[in-house]
């Protein structure tokens, strides 16, 4: 048990140039079990995630077959897509974990001007694959890749590496927020453009969440915030269908509504309502029956809901808050063995995982407006899937180094 639920000990070190939990961190003063190889209960909790995510998507894409929208596809053509993605986004996680810390350092900035890249091209007509009135896609025969997924482990990577190079001039906003600010800005524009806001908050929050952990003045972090949710406001106030959407999340059940921007979320809120305590049964919801659109992909949680109640939606969420707490650890005893890059990576992918399930859930409970982002590790989506493994695949790496370096060894 000492190995999943661990803490730290109350043994205080000198003060590091970045925030990892306090003003001291505190290294654990007996060696953890789990020192001699992988972090085995992150790894198997998120197995376990995945193989809840197969039949869930099979549950909830089982009536698919029966919409013309589809055309003639078999019952299990998500359910096979699915464990498709699933098996290629393992083999380039294990690609992933080859890749030493150092070598992901000094591609960050290259990585970053790939993603780049990506995203002009997405946009590009003939190249970009348009679905639901978004060009966000690559086809590249196997599966449609969403650069947007890149992106944010572009940035998370390119964050790092510059807090990193921009340490000794942190407190000087021109100097040190200023350059990663107008990085975001374009990453930004480009995702307006096809239009992915939900891709776009997330990069933002993971930015900002870098840039706070590497110890950017308080006051600063503050300011950028300001500054950050203004602008959303502004995008949010200058376009018309952005603003039916806030109308339509603060009463989804208005006729203007219901068949509208707010039909998602009122079918939401019935199927995880029918699952009252315990749920329904597995493969017993009534909302996927073609009443609750995009259920296999960014409304999962709802048909989870309907079949498992409240406590398949607690438990899910338990699961989400150990992982991120976990990741979290793995960059703080990083940060505390004077291996600030590597820190701050596992500390962005948790910022990152836990941003967007938090959102992903809220949106699905009604607590936030509507917005595209699929839950990690869970909804269908081979782009997202594909990052969300390669990321943990490098958060792992970033334990194994640390476990070399806590033997003698080099990572």
């Amino acid at each position: 048990m000492a190995a999943w639920f661990g803490g730290l000990s109350e043994k205080a070190v000198d003060v590091l140039p970045v925030r990892v939990g306090g003003p001291q961190y505190r290294r654990p003063t007996v060696t953890p079990a789990s020192v001699l190889g992988l972090d085995q209960a992150l790894i198997w909790m998120v197995i376990g995630l995945l193989a809840w995510s197969i039949v869930m998507v099979y549950s909830a894409s089982i009536a698919m077959p029966d919409n013309p929208r589809f055309g003639k596809i078999a019952p299990t053509h998500f359910l096979l897509r699915h464990s498709m993605s699933i098996g290629m986004a393992f083999v380039g996680a294990l690609l992933a974990f080859q890749v030493s810390m150092a070598t992901w350092e000094r591609i960050a900035r290259k990585l970053f001007l790939v993603s780049l890249v990506l995203l002009v091209a997405v946009l590009i007509p003939h190249v970009g694959t348009v679905v639901n009135g978004a060009r966000r896609w690559l086809s590249l025969g196997i599966m449609n890749f969403q650069p947007s997924e890149l992106a944010k482990f572009a940035v998370l990577i390119y964050a790092a590496d510059y807090m990193v190079r921009k340490m000794a001039v942190k407190e000087r906003f021109f100097r040190a927020v200023l350059p990663m600010g107008a990085a975001v800005v374009v990453v930004g524009v480009l995702l307006l453009a096809e239009p992915d806001m939900g891709a776009f908050m997330v990069i933002v929050v993971i930015a900002m969440g870098i840039l706070f952990l590497g110890g950017v003045n308080a006051r600063m972090f503050f300011l950028i915030a300001f500054l950050v949710v203004l602008a959303f406001v502004i995008m949010i106030g200058f376009s018309e269908w952005r603003r039916e959407r806030i109308f339509a999340y603060l009463n989804p059940w208005d006729e203007k509504h219901a068949l509208g921007k707010g039909y998602q979320l009122s079918h939401a809120l019935i199927a995880i309502g029918r699952g009252e305590i315990f749920g329904v049964g597995l493969g017993r919801s009534v909302e996927k029956l073609h009443w609750l659109p995009e259920a296999h992909t960014d409304f999962l949680l709802a048909v989870i809901g309907e079949e498992f109640g409240l406590m398949g939606v607690l438990i899910l969420i338990i699961m989400f808050l150990w992982i991120t707490r976990r990741i979290m650890h793995i960059g703080r005893r990083a940060v505390a063995l004077d291996r600030v890059f590597s820190g701050l990576v596992a500390q962005g992918v948790a910022v990152w995982v836990g941003f967007q399930a938090f959102i992903n859930m809220g949106v699905n409970l009604g607590a936030l407006p509507t917005k595209g982002l699929t839950l990690p590790f869970m909804s269908f989506g081979g782009s997202a899937i594909l990052m969300n493994l390669v990321a943990l695949a490098v958060v792992l790496r970033v334990d194994y180094e640390n476990k070399e370096l806590m033997r003698g060894g080099h990572p």
